[in-house]
């Protein structure tokens, strides 16, 4: 009876989420929109990075064993607008990202990710780069094992729909621009993203924190 009841709560919640995750997917759409209408006209940035994901308190471990890889591909705009017309000058800035990733955890579960973040970066003239990003979303998780419903007393194997779930990240990153006296200079860079999934396994455990560390690269497009 018990377990029917954190069933029906968990599907509720889903429905939740599911609602959510339009309002979410409309409001990324705005804010991709609204990145590509201030480019400048000129530049998109784009970011590709590829990471290891893990089950784990955040900032007490870096880098866990055995990898599971994951993919984020994103882009963003800045809030300040004379970052790219007077630089060198103006050396930091404000930025929104909009950002969608996948990760495979073989013995867990595989999710896709969609979510925003708010952030800042601090650009140095030798080329370093410090970056800080606080942002939520929507993620998606399947199970990449057979799961199985309690059916008039028998186990017996159900249909995987996923699971919804609350995403909130905090990450700080370092990169380094290849060209430092160039705006528009790609980008060598690594990330710590700390994040959470909520609501995880409600009335046991409600809410799983993980890490990923992330190698990507940045670089421009044309519009």
């Amino acid at each position: 009876m018990k377990a029917n009841k954190f069933q029906s709560i968990f599907s509720k919640q889903n429905r939740i989420f599911q609602f959510l995750t339009f309002q979410f997917l409309i409001l990324l759409s705005c804010l991709f929109y609204f990145s590509l209408s201030s480019a400048n006209a000129q530049k998109i940035p784009v970011q590709i990075s590829i990471f290891n994901q893990s089950t784990a308190i955040p900032f007490t471990r870096f880098f866990t064993t055995p990898v599971h890889l994951g993919l984020q591909v994103g882009t963003e705009f800045n809030y300040s607008k004379e970052y790219y017309s007077n630089f060198p000058q103006k050396s930091h800035h404000w930025f929104q990202t909009v950002n969608a990733s996948y990760f495979y955890h073989k013995d867990l579960a595989q999710g896709i990710a969609v979510f925003s973040e708010l952030g800042y970066e601090k650009r140095f003239k030798f080329g370093l780069a410090l970056q800080a990003l606080l942002g939520v979303g929507y993620l998606h998780t399947f199970s990449t094992q057979d799961e199985f419903a309690l059916v008039d007393g028998v186990y017996k194997k159900k249909k995987d729909r996923g699971n919804g779930r609350l995403y909130p990240t905090f990450s700080l990153g370092a990169g380094y621009y290849l060209k430092p006296s160039e705006k528009y200079s790609t980008k060598l860079f690594v990330r710590y993203q700390s994040w959470a999934e909520y609501p995880y396994s409600p009335g046991f455990i409600p809410i799983m924190t993980h890490i990923n560390f992330h190698v990507g690269y940045k670089f421009f497009v044309s519009k």
